[in-house]
């Protein structure tokens, strides 16, 4: 099984440049049998641009996460608080062999899917 992310393109990029090893989340799916991402890089690039597999999902209190990913994460501390402001825990993919289309894809036309707030499965 498949997830969908929505990520911001400045984001998505530095997952297929190799400069952002975790892709951080507030909440997680619960499937366990997720095992690929399908990078969908939101507006104004609106197309998935490529996938990934988890590694591992990290949940930690937001100071040790931020301990345990800041070499590798891929945004700056102050964003990384930011995002978490409201929360005690984070939760971090890490990402490996990622795969990154030649040709962008249409969410629509190619997924059957509309942009998810957060994830969607994928069959």
């Amino acid at each position: 099984m498949k997830v969908v992310l929505s990520i911001k393109p400045e984001f998505a990029f530095k997952i297929f440049d190799g400069t952002k090893q975790f892709e951080f989340r507030k909440a997680i799916f619960k499937n366990p049998t997720v095992k690929n991402i399908i990078v969908y890089a939101s507006s104004p690039v609106q197309q998935v641009i490529g996938e990934f597999e988890i590694e591992e999902i990290l949940k930690f209190e937001k100071n040790k996460l931020w301990e345990l990913t800041a070499e590798a994460s891929g945004i700056t501390e102050h964003f990384f608080f930011k995002y978490f402001e409201e929360k005690v825990d984070g939760y971090a993919i890490k990402i490996k062999n990622t795969k990154r289309y030649s040709t962008p894809k249409s969410l629509k036309r190619d997924f059957n899917l509309l942009p998810p707030q957060s994830f969607a499965y994928y069959l």
